[in-house]
């Protein structure tokens, strides 16, 4: 009997591959970089410039978007000056549609569409204005559709047979929500039902889709998040990892020319794709097998992942009301001589509003201490 299940757990292995090789769909594809059109939105800084200084050096005709024509002239002369290509430049918003039309007009008919362009705001719903979460709506995906539909019918009547491409720049917030990231991961979210539906639709043009998923990435708006990112996101985003723009490019690229669907770009973004994948389309039936044989293993390990991130959410919350709660009691000391009254003072101007994660030991032993 232990024979024939041991034999069962060999062989069943065996007997998928061939399976999925038949199943997958669509088939595995090679997009050449090489003398093509690259177009890349938000091209002007971050990873948007990185994969236009990618592309130039691969040997693309780049063309970069963003809205600040003083950002784009300075990465059009760190592009020349780095890989001796010339970059056109299209100053343009993404949430105009017919400014994106001109552009892409402009350009000329695109082979590879690189959707890179964003804004994020780590803020929880409550405290968010209404306009920021439109803003981060119609930027991160209302823009995304602006820029396809205005491009589309160029890239369908393209003269040459090669396969195109069509990529979005996500990230692994949408991929699984965030504390911190709700219009953000909306919006990014919302990236992957058009990638999806996009590309059941374009497929007959020989055009391919391709969802990037970095983590936190070492550009200035990653610097200028951390500023105003609520400690419980930075708890939690920590554990997605970091990387510098020009590997995330170098991973985009590399995926745009497999055509892969979605594109990982470190092991935790690897294993959060194994975890999400559901049904997005799967080229290689090599990962597809892999998809199979690890889903439970992924699905406890995103469980584990889910008891980290509430643990952490519980443990803020707990602390947070203590420290409200002491510095109540504090306040409504009444000391004749005014000491307890003028040190509760002076520790609420300086404390009070820093109700973070990795201050809140801190300040109630302070408390303790008055």
């Amino acid at each position: 009997m232990a024979d024939a299940f041991f034999s069962f757990f060999i062989l069943l292995p065996l007997l998928l591959l061939p399976l999925l090789y038949f199943l997958v769909r669509p088939r595995p594809i090679k997009i050449p970089i090489t003398n093509r059109h690259v177009f890349i939105t938000g091209g002007s800084s971050g990873i948007g410039l990185a994969l236009a200084h990618r592309a130039a050096a691969d040997g693309a005709r780049v063309s970069i978007m963003a809205r600040s024509l003083q950002k784009l002239e300075e990465a059009k002369n760190s592009v020349k000056n780095s890989t001796g290509v010339e970059v056109a430049i299209f100053a343009a918003d993404v949430r105009d549609y017919d400014a994106v039309k001109k552009a892409v007009d402009e350009a000329g008919p695109i082979d590879v569409l690189l959707l890179n362009h964003g804004v994020f705001y780590a803020l929880e719903l409550e405290k968010m204005e209404l306009s920021d979460v439109k803003f981060t709506i119609d930027v991160n995906l209302m823009g995304c559709l602006n820029m396809i539909k205005a491009a589309l019918p160029q890239m369908k009547n393209r003269k040459d047979t090669l396969p195109a491409s069509i990529a979005f720049v996500s990230s692994q917030a949408g991929q699984v929500g965030i504390y911190g990231y709700v219009a953000y991961s909306a919006s990014k979210f919302g990236l992957r039902g058009l990638a999806e539906a996009l590309q059941q639709e374009v497929i007959g043009d020989n055009i391919h889709v391709s969802l990037i998923f970095p983590p936190d990435t070492d550009t200035p708006g990653l610097v200028e998040e951390n500023k105003r990112k609520p400690e419980l996101t930075k708890i939690i985003a920590a554990s997605s990892g970091f990387m510098k723009a020009d590997e995330v490019a170098q991973k985009a690229f590399d995926g745009i020319r497999r055509g892969s669907f979605i594109i990982s770009c470190n092991l935790e973004g690897i294993a959060l794709s194994l975890a999400t994948s559901g049904l997005s389309p799967q080229r290689s039936f090599l990962m597809a097998f892999v998809e199979v044989i690890a889903a439970g293993i992924m699905r406890i390990a995103a469980l584990c992942f889910q008891w980290n991130w509430y643990g952490s959410i519980e443990k803020w919350h707990k602390q947070r009301k203590l420290f409200l709660a002491k510095l109540k009691a504090f306040s409504n000391y009444k000391d004749p001589h005014g000491n307890c009254r003028t040190k509760v003072a002076n520790f609420k101007l300086g404390y009070r509003i820093n109700f973070e994660h990795d201050y809140l030991s801190v300040h109630l032993k302070a408390l303790d201490a008055l």
